[in-house]
């Protein structure tokens, strides 16, 4: 597998009211869009290299292709994606989402 650069592993944020809420938490949870061969370390360290925080825990899921539909057609609306919820250590936050 091809070594990605630190600045390639994060692709961008993701700010919904779910995500919000769990930035706003006891613990705080952030959610970023990944490259989709990122691993969970290479996750943690561009995380802790791009924002001064501590990371405590990364869980990971792939986000399917949504399908669409015109008559008998089927296409592929959107490609499938990584996305990362990315726990930090106590006493940290990513001061890109407190707006």
């Amino acid at each position: 597998m091809a070594e990605l650069h630190l600045y390639d592993v994060i692709r961008r944020p993701i700010i919904t009211e779910k995500s919000n809420a769990m930035s706003e938490g006891a613990v705080p949870h952030y959610v970023f869009e990944v490259a989709l061969n990122a691993n969970k370390i290479q996750i943690r360290d561009a995380i802790e290299f791009v924002f001064p925080v501590k990371v405590a825990k990364v869980n990971t899921m792939i986000m399917p292709i949504k399908r669409g539909r015109r008559g008998r057609k089927t296409y592929n609306r959107s490609q499938s994606w990584k996305k990362a919820v990315v726990t930090l250590q106590d006493g940290y936050s990513i001061k890109l989402f407190d707006v």
